[in-house]
């Protein structure tokens, strides 16, 4: 017997064949017709596949809680996105990341494979929905506007369970270079000019603090994507939710979620206000932002080795050029400079996307979910690499460093309480003009032994207060 290629699905619009055995059903094969494609599906978001899983899983638990939904509907419908939770029928999860639908499709192409499961369950055909309906059944109580947010908010949390960590990795391979180079003079630089005598432990103890404050903030703004708007359904007032769903709801999401999940305080705040995934944007990428930075820093002070700074060593983990051979470059840095680049503008999309909601709901949803876990995913994942092939591995070219602040004029500033400022800066002007380090001339000219170089440049960089000339 030749089994069918396709079946017949039928909504307001028409008729429409789809592939027999696909498990998802028109409403989902339109936006496949009215979207191309990027190459990228819900399926492919393995964090937001498991969420919103849990979001059908709650609600069927809920429903049959409050006898909204008979016992073996409802665990067809939980046993069905258990199977979606696990990642079984990613396949089937088609709906493009840049839907235009404001992530009705999303939420119909779960409700249609889960309905479609519980057909095959039950013995009945692919998209007979008499046994459970993906909108009377799988929907039951909830509407995309308040389901579709709440698995965002739950795909954030599940996302970035590691990235506030990975970034306080990164702050602590810092504080283990701050302590072991603690007394390596260098030279500071401003503007890229020499500037002042100080350690490059100072320089590593400044990355660390800084690392450590953006590891805090993203830690607590983690906390708030455990608030949903769940119960809200269409635009916060809860019509379609039957009496005992919504505390019935939020118990079973905690129980599946291992943490509480609240709901907000004010539903139609809850529909309407996107700001929490504006907030944590900003902070993926003023983390990143700060990565870059020091990622440059670490280029710079790396640069050479005959013909630049060269006052630190970066890991060599790969050839870095086809046609010279020996070259190395600084790629793991790089890297990081490079997701910083990709969530700087993911951060505008998303600023645009949570400042477009129209009235009652946050119209771009999707957009704003899609370009969040990337983010969440490059930061996450970068600042694990930059630690384990970067960071712990870099060494200080210590001779190197001691020249280069030899031959600046860093001790100039000590030198201005005893000689004052003009005399300071003629001294400076002889050495440029001459060509010689202003160590050089500060000796010759008697304000300075050899002798006491090193202390003072020591005292200047540690405790400026005890420098006496």
């Amino acid at each position: 017997m030749i089994m069918p290629r396709t079946r017949v699905e039928k909504d307001f619009l028409g008729e429409k064949e789809l592939p027999a055995e696909a498990l998802y059903g028109i409403n989902t094969f339109r936006s496949l017709e009215n979207f191309p494609s990027t190459g990228r599906t819900i399926g492919d978001a393995p964090e937001l596949v498991k969420a919103m899983a849990i979001v059908k899983q709650a609600a069927a638990r809920a429903n049959m809680e409050i006898g909204a939904l008979p016992a073996d509907r409802g665990q067809a419908i939980y046993d069905a996105a258990e199977e979606i939770r696990a990642g079984e029928h990613n396949a089937n999860l088609v709906v493009d990341v840049l839907d235009g639908t404001g992530g009705t499709a999303l939420n119909m192409n779960f409700n249609e494979v889960i309905a479609n499961l519980a057909a095959i369950r039950s013995g009945r055909p692919i998209g007979e929905y008499t046994f459970v309906h993906p909108n009377d059944h799988v929907n039951l109580g909830q509407s995309t506007n308040d389901a579709f947010p709440t698995a965002i908010n739950l795909a954030i949390f599940l996302a970035s369970e590691a990235t506030a960590d990975n970034v306080l990795r990164v702050a602590e391979a810092f504080a283990e270079k701050k302590q072991k180079y603690a007394k390596l003079l260098r030279l500071g630089r401003t503007c890229l000019q020499d500037a002042q005598p100080m350690t490059l432990g100072q320089a590593f103890g400044g990355y660390e603090a800084v690392l450590r404050r953006h590891a805090g903030l993203l830690a607590r703004l983690r906390d708030d994507f455990l608030t949903v708007p769940l119960g809200g359904t269409a635009i916060g007032t809860g019509l379609g939710m039957r009496a005992g769903y919504k505390e019935a709801v939020f118990h079973h999401l905690s129980a599946l979620m291992g943490a509480e999940v609240r709901p907000t305080a004010d539903p139609f705040d809850g529909m309407q206000n996107t700001d929490s995934y504006a907030r944590l944007s900003a902070e993926l990428r003023n983390t990143a932002n700060t990565l870059w930075k020091i990622c440059n820093d670490l280029i710079i002070l790396s640069s050479g080795p005959a013909g630049g700074i060269g006052e630190i060593t970066l890991p060599a983990v790969q050839a870095g050029s086809s046609i010279m051979p020996g070259k190395v470059n600084p790629v793991v840095a790089m890297s990081m400079c490079t997701a910083a680049l990709a969530i700087t503008g993911n951060d505008t999309a998303i600023a645009l996307g949570c400042q477009q909601g129209l009235l009652e709901i946050g119209a771009y949803d999707i957009l704003v979910c899609d370009r969040l876990l990337d983010s969440i995913a490059l930061l996450t994942c970068r600042a694990a690499m930059f630690t384990d092939r970067c960071v712990r591995s870099l060494v200080a070219n210590e001779e190197r460093s001691w020249q280069n602040l030899l031959a600046s004029s860093a001790l100039a500033t000590a030198l201005v309480p005893k000689l004052g400022y003009s005399t300071v800066s003629r001294l400076v002007h002889e050495t440029l003009d001459q060509g010689r380090s202003f160590v050089d001339v500060v000796v010759e000219q008697g304000y300075l032994s050899h002798e006491d170089i090193r202390s003072t440049l020591y005292t200047a960089a540690v405790d400026p207060t005890g420098v006496h000339l």
